[in-house]
């Protein structure tokens, strides 16, 4: 099953004005049929997480039921490996990141259970594999066996622990000291200690605090101030000072923002636009931004950051974990 790339282009035209979700729905309903192209074999590494980007997309645009469940179910298990990771796709190395898609597709499905009739031990096997990557000496978290340690997959442990109840097996605290570690003067976070802030890392912080309950440790005003400042002039978000805006900082930038209460310190009905310009209205799909060619990727969090604005016809999308709204409230309340 893949979910990764299509080739059609978003263009700036009068009709990009409003939403067209039946051509998105179809547009990622049709990205496993394209067999017969060669970027469908250049993507394989992404696989795994653009069944992810596809599934919570549809479950935002009102279509839960538009992957074929056991397909995507019989995917995502096909893909674990004997450690308890999950790869890209069969047969590919485990990694943390692909492990949170895993987690989170099947959070979405309501088929946790099927790591344990048919999973390789359980989700205690997924927790213990994510366990493992957390580093001793800094409380950081690598991505795989081979050391490299960024916040990114900080974040992505807290969110596939939290959503197994299996959060205990790390040292919290010890992350969220990391975290701290990470901040700069500006109030943002960089991928480590000293390194640059950055919208996206921003977001991977504040939502690895958010979900350890710590989001008092962060300056509010200081920070909403930076991402707020992430606005250009033709209403997108960058991700950092100077640079272009991209339709997928619509939620890294407003993720944040909603996190922190701020949101409201960006023109909301000016991102709209912006976003909805990234569109094809032809075939369906968001781009980076208007013009260049759409993929799913951009389609998930240009529909993201439409839900977080509370854009008509676009369902809630959690702001920590960057899933239906309806889903997450379930697991927790559980």
């Amino acid at each position: 099953m893949s979910l990764v790339s299509g080739p059609g282009k978003a263009s700036a035209t009068s009709s990009r004005q409003k939403l067209y979700p039946e051509k998105h729905i179809d547009y990622i309903k049709k990205l496993d049929s394209r067999k017969d192209e060669l970027e469908y074999w250049l993507t394989e590494h992404l696989r795994l997480n653009g069944v992810y980007w596809g599934l919570t997309a549809l479950h935002l645009l009102g279509c839960p039921d538009g992957l074929p469940r056991e397909n995507a179910i019989d995917f995502v298990i096909s893909c674990q490996r004997e450690n308890g990771g999950f790869g890209a796709a069969p047969g590919h190395d485990a990694h943390l990141l692909y492990t949170v898609s895993a987690v989170q597709i099947l959070v979405t499905l309501d088929a946790v259970d099927e790591l344990e009739t048919r999973g390789l031990g359980g989700k205690g096997k997924v927790g213990s594999f994510i366990a493992g990557l957390q580093d001793q000496e800094t409380g950081s978290f690598m991505g795989d066996e081979w050391g490299e340690l960024d916040t990114r997959f900080l974040y992505g442990a807290f969110n596939a622990l939290s959503l197994l109840g299996l959060l205990d097996l790390v040292d919290v605290d010890k992350a969220v000291s990391y975290i701290q570690k990470c901040e700069n003067l500006d109030g943002g976070f960089g991928v480590s200690p000293g390194a640059e802030t950055h919208a996206g890392q921003v977001f991977t912080c504040v939502g690895a605090l958010a979900i350890a309950g710590r989001l008092d440790l962060i300056d509010k005003d200081r920070l909403g101030g930076w991402l707020s400042e992430r606005q250009v002039d033709n209403g997108g978000l960058n991700g950092r000072p100077e640079k272009l805006e991209d339709a997928c900082y619509s939620w890294w930038v407003g993720a944040s923002l909603a996190m922190l209460d701020r949101l409201h310190w960006i023109d909301g009905a000016q991102l709209a636009a912006s976003i909805l310009r990234c569109q094809d209205p032809e075939a369906g799909g968001f781009a980076d931004r208007p013009d260049h060619a759409v993929d799913v990727f951009h389609t998930h969090f240009a529909l993201a950051g439409l839900s977080l604005l509370k854009f008509e016809g676009i369902a809630e999308v959690d702001p920590v974990y960057c899933m239906p709204k309806s889903i997450t409230s379930k697991v927790f309340s559980a």
